[in-house]
């Protein structure tokens, strides 16, 4: 960083930014501009929460469900390619023949496994504003939610067990979340 000089603030929120500081420049003062180092909130109520708003979480569940399932529907459909050559396959019809079930697996699955965050993105979001409170608890509930929206139309019964799995699978996520936040320096 800049030496900065007596004529500018010293502010502990804020620190100097010179976006010409890898050039090796002398670059004069008056170029550096002051950047918050912390997050910048238009209410002062909203810096209180230190969670994601709805749209985020919308967004951010959707997207990593889609893109985890779609990895994996893509590895399911290359697994069952190479199951299904045959002895005369050629290498361009081997090669087409990967691509074409990597490439529908893969979209069915993320589009399956990408509603689930859809749905669990919002019933955590509909949980933590109707209760005021991001815990762990939130997340179970929401899981619970998802697993048993997902599988309502097959019985009560598919539903009830669902709603345990998914319940089990959101307590497991926070809590290796959290395992992580602590034993694990990032």
């Amino acid at each position: 960083m800049a030496n900065h000089g007596s004529d500018r603030e010293t502010d502990s929120n804020t620190r100097l930014y010179n976006p010409y500081q890898d050039l090796n420049m002398q670059v004069p003062v008056s170029t550096l501009y002051k950047l918050p180092t912390s997050p910048e909130f238009l209410f002062s109520e909203e810096s209180i929460h230190q969670r994601r708003s709805w749209g985020e979480n919308l967004t951010f569940y959707t997207g990593t469900a889609y893109i985890a399932g779609s990895v994996s529907g893509a590895a399911v459909g290359f697994f069952s390619a190479v199951r299904n050559f045959e002895q005369g396959d050629t290498l361009k019809l081997k090669v087409n023949r990967i691509l074409n079930s990597s490439g529908h697996s893969g979209r069915s699955w993320g589009n399956r496994v990408g509603i689930v965050g859809l749905i669990y993105a919002g019933m955590e979001s509909g949980i933590v504003a109707a209760t005021d409170r991001d815990d762990v608890w939130s997340s179970v509930a929401a899981g619970l939610g998802t697993g048993a929206i997902c599988r309502a139309a097959r019985g009560v019964r598919s539903a009830a067990v669902a709603g345990a799995l998914g319940g089990l699978a959101a307590g497991a996520a926070v809590a290796g979340k959290q395992a992580l936040k602590r034993y694990v320096p990032i």
